[in-house]
């Protein structure tokens, strides 16, 4: 068993980006046996979840002309367009069904804001509105932090620099996530990372 300090966060592993969701990450399900491991090392146990209203601005059928994976400016910035994906009370929302969910103590939902996307478990896109989760965390006494799930490029590396940023000790366990790796974001995402002193283990 890890120390008390420490916390798994497990990142967006439901059905829509797995094989045959609606925006499925290659191997996505792979991630699901090293992760239902690393449960039971971790006193402290997170689950995130996507969490979008039907008609999310970051859909791209909620924009004539546009199609999914072109960018558009938001108010809060760059946002990708994607296929429509994990709906409330959907399917594609719930979570893998192999994925060992009675292990975790906490879900924390996440773009249920319709007006902005929320790829970190800290924060949404406008990295201003708070998910609760750092606020739990300080609460049990966490200080260093393990993310795994999906996506690595998206979801998980934005969490690991929100996560950096506000002072955890941050490890992403690379071989219990998968990306998108949409024109590049990979290799940006584990830079930006590395540069930020999240260790990619």
């Amino acid at each position: 068993m890890r120390s008390e300090n420490e916390a798994l966060i497990v990142i967006d592993v439901q059905n829509d980006f797995c094989p045959g969701g609606a925006l499925a990450v290659t191997d996505g399900d792979a991630v699901i046996r090293p992760i239902n491991a690393m449960l039971d090392e971790f006193a402290v146990r997170v689950l995130t979840q996507d969490w979008h209203p039907a008609e999310h601005h970051s859909f791209a059928s909620q924009h004539q002309g546009r199609a999914p994976f072109e960018s558009i400016e938001m108010p809060y910035g760059s946002q990708v367009l994607w296929p429509d994906h994990c709906a409330i009370g959907s399917h594609g929302a719930e979570f893998h069904p192999d994925l060992r969910v009675d292990r975790a103590q906490t879900i924390v939902r996440k773009g249920f804001r319709r007006d902005v996307d929320s790829y970190s478990a800290f924060f949404e896109n406008d990295h201003r509105t708070p998910t609760g989760l750092e606020g739990y965390l300080r609460a049990r006494g966490v200080d260093t932090l393990v993310l795994a799930g999906l996506a690595t490029d998206f979801c998980v590396a934005f969490s690991a620099l929100d996560a950096a940023r506000l002072g955890f000790r941050t490890t992403v366990v690379e071989d219990a996530c998968r990306g998108i790796d949409l024109a590049g974001s990979l290799r940006t995402a584990r830079a930006d990372m590395r540069r930020a002193g999240v260790t990619l283990a």
